[in-house]
């Protein structure tokens, strides 16, 4: 697997990304959602990767500096073809490796409560994250699920 960063331009991911909105605005009510768009994600607090298998698009994902060592997990998106099949697990051990990397010493995480981010909850635990409250600007929401770990 080889990791692009910032490369928000590529046909590819520009439609992975939009297929993330799509569903997250078809599963959780329009309040809810806090993915980011392509604008969002080339702010100049966020990185972001994309993940190819002979030059095929198989996954991203985002970091975004929230200042003082803190980070939060941004658009860790695995392509449909490419579910079930570890990509995921690497996308976000490549994000944990740049995270410490770079000093953070703890992120967080926001993602949806329902049936459909049951895979997603499962993945961050098997990683070490843990539930916790709201972070940063995030309320309390019945949809979303908040995540941390310590890195």
């Amino acid at each position: 697997m080889e990791f692009h960063p910032d490369d928000l331009d590529h046909p590819a991911v520009i439609g992975l990304l939009e297929a993330h909105l799509r569903d997250m605005h078809a599963i959780t009510p329009a309040e809810s959602v806090h993915a980011l768009d392509l604008s969002g994600l080339r702010a100049a607090d966020v990185r972001f990767w994309s993940a190819w298998i002979d030059g095929q698009l198989v996954a991203c994902g985002a970091l975004r500096d929230l200042g003082r060592g803190q980070g939060e997990l941004k658009s860790m998106r695995t392509a449909s073809a490419h579910r079930n099949q570890g990509v995921g697990t690497a996308m976000l051990a490549h994000l944990l490796a740049h995270a410490r990397a770079e000093g953070y010493e703890q992120l967080w995480l926001e993602t949806g409560a329902t049936a459909p981010f049951f895979p997603a909850h499962r993945l961050y635990a098997r990683a070490g994250f843990e539930t916790c409250g709201p972070f940063a600007d995030y309320t309390d929401d019945p949809h979303s699920v908040f995540m941390t770990l310590r890195l």
